[in-house]
């Protein structure tokens, strides 16, 4: 392997509560107060677009697509309020430690996410010294499972896909793997459920990264 493409949210950093917060609100301004967590639990490793209709099917209204979009993006409004409080205090065990050691080893590293504040979360957590190049919400226009996101990573890294190992926490961002012809590392806390090609509870608990990259 040339180049380890990670997932953003739920593998190098943390924000889940403040996605949750943000649906919560918007969600509670349209009269839908049966969102909850569970539901929020669906939304990972979605597209923003997807993750909105999560919350609309728990309402009676139907909305054009051109309000979907207004609703989509005053909840990104009230996400990127949240995020000014974000600091390397979000940062998942082992990021840090595995990102060193991959540059340690001549390995390049990428994020391949959905969310369009890719740039703005390693700014705020300080790890994008860390990383080559993002791949985001910015760059793609179809979500996972579509391999889209990876596959512009790889590319933006200048790397054959098949070159490339994908690190995710989300059953969807394992199957686009698989789709864009990627080895994959599953993570958290359903990472023996993900049907990745290996798999550990952490970033931090990896004890076989040679093996992997080999």
């Amino acid at each position: 392997m040339k180049g380890v493409i990670f997932d953003l949210d739920g593998v190098l950093v943390s924000t889940d509560e403040l996605h949750y917060q943000a649906w919560k609100k918007l969600a509670d301004e349209l009269g839908i107060t049966e969102f909850n967590r569970e539901d929020n639990m669906r939304q990972r490793g979605v597209s923003r677009m997807a993750s909105l209709e999560i919350v609309l099917e728990k309402g009676d209204k139907t909305y054009t697509q051109e309000e979907k979009m207004e609703l989509a993006d005053r909840k990104n409004g009230y996400y990127v309020e949240m995020l000014q409080k974000l600091d390397s205090g979000a940062v998942l065990p082992g990021a840090v430690e595995t990102l060193k050691m991959l540059k340690e080893m001549g390995i390049m590293s990428a994020v391949g996410s959905a969310s369009k504040n890719a740039p703005i979360i390693l700014e705020r957590t300080g790890l994008a010294p860390y990383i080559d190049k993002i791949s985001c919400g910015l760059d793609v226009t179809k979500s996972k499972p579509d391999p889209e996101v990876f596959l512009v990573a790889a590319k933006k890294l200048g790397l054959n896909p098949a070159d490339c190992l994908v690190v995710e926490d989300a059953a969807a961002g394992i199957e686009a793997a698989k789709r864009g012809g990627m080895k994959s590392l599953g993570v958290g806390p359903f990472h023996e459920e993900l049907g990745a090609d290996f798999h550990s509870e952490t970033l931090a608990t990896v004890e076989n990264w040679r093996e992997i990259l080999c």
